[in-house]
């Protein structure tokens, strides 16, 4: 793949994602769009494709799906979270412990460092858990080989579950118009969509640039001030920036050094998965809510990827959304003390 030149690279990498992102999509697989440029662009960085999406591309396609789900959110999702506020902070709480066990468990058989194995193990957002890794001393390229792993696996699990568990039922009654007649909702949704992204990465606000972008539209879109237009074609293109991020970089020299712990790692993230999946099931006997939903809300997968496999499933949007978001900064509150907690006593088991 190396000896390729780099537009021959791009041609590949697009005519492969666009064919089996089309596959997908033909058998109604749930965020097809993204998991077809994911795959390819995990086997073309294992193959030595030299290519790689820019930050900035990557920051703006977290903008546009901040945009997406503003659409979803109004100041109602805070009632589930405060009518059943003890069900909420139990699960939350329960999946950092599972967190925390799992990182503990992985340095204490394995080689891997302490902060490295904390960090990688964190469910929140990825891009967010590898910013903060590299500030307090672990490897940065083990981190971001283990929370993109466990994306690519929850986002495939994900994805499996409401196809085979929900059947045709998971997918959106409506077909999408890929190209509808723009309207001045577009011209505003690009200047929320352009001005969050910059706040969010202005600010250094963990995963800034989709939660601003999906906080300012929120507040415009409920308050009816204005209404905010994100066509499909505009959705599918940051779908594929995403996946093309998160696959691209499998790159073999990654893999070759995160080999020798490979296998303490992938059984850490299905037991994180199914830990998650376990508590989803206890949500469904408490709260009004699906199983997909209650699974999408305690995945430990991304906030971006689980954003656009809930918004291709027929889900509760806003309940996801506030649970993974809930989440999130709760780890990044307290991921810096379980990382410290790990990288102590871990080794002394």
């Amino acid at each position: 793949m190396q000896r390729l030149s780099v537009p021959l690279q791009w041609v590949l990498l697009l005519a492969a994602s666009l064919t089996l992102g089309v596959i997908l999509q033909l058998f109604h697989v749930p965020a097809a769009l993204l998991l077809g440029p994911m795959i390819v662009g995990v086997i073309m960085g294992l193959s030595g494709a030299t290519l790689r999406i820019h930050k900035h591309f990557f920051v703006i396609a977290q903008a546009i799906l901040g945009c997406m789900i503003a659409q979803s959110l109004s100041p109602s999702i805070l009632t589930p979270l405060l009518q059943d506020w003890p069900i909420v902070l139990a699960v939350l709480l329960m999946t950092l412990a599972a967190s925390a066990f799992s990182g503990f468990l992985l340095v204490r058989f394995s080689d891997m460092p302490g902060a490295t194995g904390a960090w990688g193990s964190s469910p929140g957002g990825a891009s967010a858990m590898v910013v903060m890794a590299a500030d307090y001393g672990a490897d940065v390229r083990l981190v971001a080989f283990m929370q993109y792993l466990r994306v690519l696996f929850v986002a495939t699990a994900a994805a499996v579950v409401a196809r085979i568990g929900l059947g045709d039922a998971a997918q959106q009654a409506t077909s999408p118009v890929w190209f509808p007649a723009l309207h001045g909702g577009f011209a505003a949704t690009l200047g929320v969509m352009l001005v969050g992204a910059w706040l969010g990465q202005r600010f250094r606000i963990p995963a800034g640039a989709l939660l601003v972008p999906a906080l300012i539209g929120a507040t415009f879109h409920s308050s009816g001030t204005l209404t905010l237009q994100v066509p499909e074609w505009l959705l599918a293109l940051a779908y594929a920036l995403i996946g093309w991020s998160v696959g691209l970089r499998f790159t073999r020299p990654i893999f070759q050094l995160a080999l020798r712990t490979l296998p303490q790692m992938l059984l850490s993230i299905l037991g994180l998965m199914l830990l998650c999946a376990g508590m989803a099931w206890m949500l469904t006997q408490v709260l009004k809510v699906d199983l997909l939903t209650a699974y999408l809300a305690t995945s430990p997968g991304g906030l971006d990827t689980v954003a656009i496999i809930a918004a291709g499933s027929k889900v509760d949007m806003a309940f996801v959304m506030a649970m993974q978001t809930l989440r999130l900064f709760t780890i990044l509150f307290t991921g810096p003390a379980i990382a410290r907690f790990i990288s102590r006593f871990a080794r002394a088991a």
